[in-house]
């Protein structure tokens, strides 16, 4: 049977008590994000422990990306570039694009469950973020702690727009790399240091060679610098050097920044195009020369040989040039580290810009104060270290954003105005333009309606609306909520990190604006990788769609999905076989429960997750057994069942005492897991006890017990308390199957029974600590065992039908009563027929074969009259051979190394104890014939 994906609906409490909210990315449709192992379960749990929740759905608009998305979007269907609209018909393509397409993750979160007060959903570009985000803005300004500065900043030439910290990816090259990257015509190739002769003014024969990983940067080259104590300059200090393509002279300086022993030990220094010489030559008093423009191109300070080629391009025109005129003097293999665009694949740039800053040393100080002392615990543990070491090197912040797409920034020039005593342009801010034109007013000591004001173009990050969201969400600036249980949580598909910096921006922004932290804890939930460890994207055709998962999908119906999207021909192809690859057959159906419970199920929080549509398949299985597993006790349990009150509950039998004891157990595990966000150890806990506990083991022992008329009442109600206790310990995670199964069952009595699982009190480990008795557990043990050792004597003899006699026999006396209090449950579950205890000093029953369970415990079952030797002879011959053929083949193969020799050497102890066991049953039954073996008999 299916497990239900419809479940009762409820109107969730809007009380404060625990605050959820998810300022997630407005990704590409069909991709899966990573909170949904945390935030649904946690809410559903805290509700059901009686506590008011709250989980605020929201997406911010993701500037840069939305903005790609519909550029591409517009060239392939209309061959129109975003600059041939004007701004206002632009957003109104995107404002287009993204009612289509912007719902899908909320219709995602719908289908996965979860449990949000829809009537509040919110988005970084409604009005009221938009208020929240001007006010943040204007008094960021007014506090001095956003300003206008012209620095170098992060710069995505594909994207023409400034770009943050977070978003450029570290690449480490370990030499000579090809990289096709945008817009360029060739392949690029990084990795390499160029060595470049700088002639020494005066001294015909005399040079410097540099060396350089960026030769396309050497137009912007303004001086040369050593170490002031490397000798091999010393005599240089002071003097002039030609530049290797312009003739101009440019100083040789000294700093102490120069790592002599890298390379020649002198480096050309780039002001423009370089954070480090830009620290440099301010220290020098360099001027810096900008010879690469917005749009990757050359600018005309390079001279007409190089302006408006492509950087790369340029690069080999210059190595050219530099082959002709005698100073290249070659190149080498280099490891260094490419900034990479991570939203754009492009080579960073780092340009100077005249951009909104804003100040973070001293918020920054706050953050990481806060973290130290405890006030804010960051979970897992480990990323407090991240998080300190990111708060003590941080610079200001670089807001502006060259896009159309977002908040437009409330600041304005005054145009051919100048600040007082300077020449540097006059910008104004306000809330308004109207208020701004009263800040210019008197700024200039003008009249403003004389005043011409332009608004700045730019758009700010996408990261400032996320990180006021959880108080624009509730009602900032026009009142400021009490966040003191606020716990956030988000869909960012990339990972901890990048959630990690947008909750860093958050307590930034959130302890400056309202004197608060917005929240005490904070889970960093894990990537959602695919099951090779890659991440999902489109043009690698690995992207897993909930929906597809949950719902099934065909294969033809995945390739039709690529096929409308916006990946260009090449791409296309490459992530339609991949998907062919991956998918044959489509992805089956498997459920919202599954799907919960297999994200739920991985380890390390905060680590990768590795997601396989087959291990959600296996939970899927999972969800059958219980669904059977609650048929059989509801038909067990009739009509006229009337449950006993849990805390009156007392187990008849060592089996119910067995059963209950796990139960709290698991309710124990359950809640550590929870409190700690191990939401693995939920999963493990709550499989297993379904599964192993109660299904293979409980089930199979009452079985017999059950077809006594009438049934006896004390399993009855065990069997009642583990449906209804197991379903409201499930629900969290399996929340559909949960309440299907759960309304089933018969109300107890006294009071109305809860509407719904998911208000319905979740058990505590303290309300069921009666029932658990470890060391009765631990007993029960010894029994499992003993069954698992009848099971694989039933095996070897090949069993199939037959119920032999057993008995145990045990040099202890203590395990005499041990095992006596579980005879009938035993037979049961090793399928045997009646089970007997041997005097410890009694002599082994002929016949009958034997197994150790330990140094002290002996299983013996009988054979006589079960086994017919003639034809189990030859069937063990068989199987001996066949296994005696793969141990051969084992022990012939050359030994690896690692994990496979592992493996290997687990495989031969495997295949050896097996052949044991069988040379130990043909002894038996030769036994029983009384006869010697022939010699070609085995």
């Amino acid at each position: 049977m299916k497990s239900p994906r419809n479940t009762v609906k409820r109107k969730m409490s809007p009380g404060p008590c625990l605050l959820h909210t998810v300022p997630n990315m407005l990704r590409l449709p069909g991709t899966l994000g990573g909170c949904e192992r945390a935030s649904s379960n946690q809410n559903i749990r805290h509700r059901m422990r009686g506590d008011q929740v709250l989980w605020v759905p929201g997406s911010d608009h993701a500037g840069i990306a939305t903005q790609a998305v519909v550029e591409k979007q517009l060239w392939k269907e209309r061959g129109v570039r975003r600059h041939e609209l004007s701004r206002e018909d632009f957003l109104r393509e995107v404002w287009k694009w993204k009612e289509e397409k912007g719902g899908e993750i909320c219709e995602q979160l719908r289908v996965l469950g979860a449990s949000l007060d829809w009537d509040r959903e919110c988005f970084t570009m409604d009005a009221g973020s938009s208020v929240a985000v001007t006010e943040a803005f204007v008094r960021l300004y007014k506090a001095g702690l956003l300003y206008r500065s012209r620095q170098l900043v992060n710069w995505s030439c594909a994207l023409r727009s400034a770009i943050s910290d977070i978003e450029v990816e570290s690449r480490p090259l370990p030499g000579c790399t090809e990289l096709r990257l945008p817009d360029s015509p060739t392949p690029v190739s990084f990795g390499l240091l160029f060595s470049v002769a700088f002639p020494v003014d005066g001294e015909p024969d005399a040079e410097v060679v540099v060396g350089t990983t960026r030769p396309e940067t050497l137009p912007g080259d303004v001086a040369v610098a050593v170490h002031p104590d490397d000798s091999r300059y010393m005599h240089l200090h002071g003097r002039q050097l030609h530049h290797p393509l312009t003739g101009q002279l440019l100083p040789l300086i000294t700093d102490c920044a120069v790592q002599p022993h890298l390379g020649t030990g002198a480096v050309k220094v780039t002001p423009a195009h370089s954070p480090a010489d830009a620290e440099l030559g301010a220290r020098h008093g360099l001027s810096p020369l900008s010879v690469i423009a917005e749009d990757g191109t050359m600018t005309s300070l390079c001279g007409d040989w190089l302006q408006g080629l492509h950087r790369f391009v340029a690069r080999e025109k210059i190595l050219s040039a530099l082959r002709e005129r005698g100073l290249f003097r070659g190149f080498q293999d280099h490891p260094m580290v490419l900034p990479i665009c991570s939203r754009s694949g492009d080579v960073v740039e780092y340009l100077p810009k005249s951009q909104w800053f804003v100040r973070c040393r001293e918020m920054g100080d706050r953050a990481a104060k806060a973290v130290e002392s405890g006030a804010l615990e960051l979970s897992p543990s480990f990323h407090q270290k991240n998080w300190q070491h990111w708060f003590s090197h941080t610079g200001d912040w670089c807001v502006s954003r060259q896009l159309w797409w977002g908040h437009q920034i409330p600041a304005y020039l005054v145009v051919e105005e100048h600040t007082q005593g300077d020449t540097k342009d006059c910008w104004v801010v306000g809330r308004t333009e109207a208020e701004a034109r009263e800040v210019a007013a008197e700024l200039t000591g003008r009249p403003g309606a004389e005043l011409t004001l332009e608004r700045d173009p730019d758009v700010l990050d996408t990261w400032f609306s996320s990180a006021l969201f959880p108080f624009s969400a509730l009602g900032w600036p026009q009142e400021t909520p009490d966040l003191a249980h606020f716990y956030p949580l988000s869909l960012l598909e990339t990972g901890s990190d990048l959630l990690l910096f947008w909750v860093g921006r958050m307590v930034m922004l959130g302890t400056q604006l309202t004197g608060q932290l917005p929240f005490s804890k904070v889970l960093l939930h894990s990537m959602v990788r695919d099951r090779q460890g890659r991440k999902m994207s489109k043009s690698l055709g690995n992207v897993l769609d909930p929906r597809d998962i949950i719902s099934g999908v065909e294969l033809q119906v995945l390739q039709e999905k690529l096929r409308d999207g916006n990946l260009d021909p090449a791409e296309l192809v490459i992530a339609a076989s991949a998907q062919r690859k991956d998918f044959p057959h489509g992805i089956p159906e498997c459920g919202t429960d599954a799907l919960r419970f297999a994200l739920c199920s991985h380890g390390a929080l905060g680590g990768d997750l590795h997601l396989s549509v087959s291990e959600v398949l296996s939970f899927r299985h999972f969800c059958n057994k219980i669904w059977n597993a609650l048929r059989f006790i509801l038909n067990a349990l009739g009509e006229k069942f009337i449950p006993q009150p849990a805390e009156e509950l007392s187990p008849a039998s060592p089996m119910d005492a067995w059963i209950l004891s796990c139960l709290a157990r698991t309710a124990r595990d359950c809640e550590r897991g929870f409190l700690t966000c191990e939401l693995a150890l939920v999963t493990h806990a709550l499989h297993h006890f379904w599964l192993h506990n109660l299904c293979d083991v409980y089930l199979e022992a009452v079985k017999p017990v059950l077809l006594h008329l009438p049934h006896p009442p004390g399993p009855l109600q065990v069997l009642f308390s583990c449906a209804d206790v197991g379903l409201r310990l499930l629900a969290p995670l399996m929340p559909f199957l949960a309440e299907e199964l759960w309304q089933r069952l018969p109300p107890r009595p006294g009071g109305a029974p809860a509407p719904s699982i998911c208000v319905a009190p979740y058990p505590s480990a303290r309300s069921l600590e009666h029932w658990h008795q470890p060391e009765l557990e631990r007993h029960f043990s010894r029994v499992q065992e003993a069954v698992q050792a009848l099971r694989a004597l039933r095996a070897t003899y090949q069993l199939t039908k037959a119920r032999p006699r057993v008995l145990l026999q045990s040099s202890e006396p203590g395990d005499q009563g041990l095992f006596e209090a579980f005879l009938e449950p035993l037979g049961t579950l090793g399928h045997c027929g009646a089970v007997g205890l041997l005097p410890p000093a009694a002599a082994a029953p002929s016949g009958w074969a034997q197994a150790p369970l330990s140094d002290t415990v002996q299983v013996y079952m009988e054979l006589q009259g079960l086994v017919d030797p003639q034809t189990h002879l030859p069937r063990l011959a068989a199987r001996r051979h066949k296994l005696q053929k793969q141990l051969d083949g084992l022990i012939a193969r050359t030994p690896s190394e690692g994990e496979a020799e592992t493996q290997r050497q687990q495989r031969l102890s495997s295949l050896q104890l097996e052949l044991s066991k069988l040379d130990k049953a043909a002894s038996h039954i030769r036994h029983l014939m009384d006869v010697s073996p022939s010699p070609g008999e085995l």
